[in-house]
């Protein structure tokens, strides 16, 4: 059998018997073909036969030469789910992972987040720039009301840009102020949006389609009706803060960490941070507490009791 036919039978597998998300099914698809692509070109080996240990170690060997710990661990992780597959569906007689330890250690990075006042500056030129808008029946402000609910929705429930661009118009529930969100491994949360300012301005982008039929249809869509892809909304933000003046190279997650930080910061019980932003697991909410460490030296060193006396002073 052939590695491609084999990637095709696994990705059939994926999507039709363990009903896998479509970002899955196109990482699995990425990982596959460059693993194919590899083997074939610097190892001559087209056929699953061939992938025996020494080929897994020199692709393995060779995903380090230019990617990120994370990255090669989840396209090894990938590469043995292929193998495990072709193992259960008996087209390889051993699996090549077995016996072979693979440990991968990521460099520990505390995520980037934007300070309130920068963020500040992202909203004011936003508000400003709807205010300032001369001809309201324009698709250039329908785009911007757009923008400006998407970028609040973001910092408001602290979501991943994936899941606020997959919302669907019964997601979204105005009269209540709450949303659904579907999450990684289809787990569902329901977020309230307390803001009145981040209400309205999901309310007057969700008027411009209130005509439309509700049913399954995308909340958020670009101008031709169509689901508002992630790319879009990362590309209207750089663009959006880099006229605000803010220096920072902005991306939609560093809005969802600077959520969960500023919440830290606020005394929020991490509990509740881990709920909004949809963690599994608590030990990945607690890097949060880390990257609020500036805040906690500032406010120690501004109001600790300490500082009130001098023991070593001279008298």
């Amino acid at each position: 059998m052939t590695i491609e036919d084999a990637v095709a039978q696994f990705l059939f597998h994926c999507q039709y018997e363990k009903n896998l998300s479509p970002k899955t099914l196109k990482a699995y698809s990425i990982d596959l073909r460059q693993f194919s692509e590899h083997v074939a070109l610097e190892l001559a080996v087209t056929e699953i036969a061939g992938i025996d240990k020494p080929a897994l170690r020199a692709y393995i060997k060779s995903l380090f030469d230019h990617l990120a710990e994370k990255s090669v661990k989840r396209k090894v992780a990938t590469l043995k789910a292929f193998i495990h597959f072709l193992e259960r569906e008996d087209a390889v007689a051993v699996n090549p992972f077995r016996k072979m330890e693979v440990r991968i250690k990521e460099t520990r990075r505390l995520p980037r987040t934007i300070s309130l006042a920068d963020l500040e500056k992202l909203f004011r030129h936003l508000y400003r720039l709807k205010r300032g808008w001369k001809k309201k029946d324009t698709p250039g402000y329908q785009v911007l009301v757009r923008d400006i609910a998407v970028i609040e929705l973001l910092f408001a429930t602290g979501a991943r840009v994936g899941e606020i661009c997959s919302l669907r118009t019964p997601d979204v529930d105005l009269r209540q102020g709450r949303v659904r969100i579907l999450g990684k491994g289809g787990r569902e949360r329901l977020l309230q949006v307390c803001d009145e300012e981040t209400l309205a301005s999901v309310k007057e982008y969700a008027a411009f389609w209130e005509d439309d039929e509700e049913g399954e249809t995308p909340f958020f869509r670009n101008r031709s009706g169509t689901r508002l892809s992630e790319q879009t909304v990362r590309t209207a933000l750089r663009r959006h803060t880099r006229e605000a003046g803010v220096l920072l190279h902005v991306t939609p997650h560093m809005l969802r960490h600077s959520t969960a930080t500023l919440l830290l910061e606020e005394g929020v019980d991490i509990r509740f941070i881990q709920q909004l932003l949809g963690h599994r697991s608590i030990a990945t909410t607690q890097i949060y507490t880390e990257v609020g460490a500036g805040a906690q030296r500032k406010m120690l060193e501004g109001r600790h009791p300490r500082r009130r006396f001098r023991a070593g002073a001279n008298p």
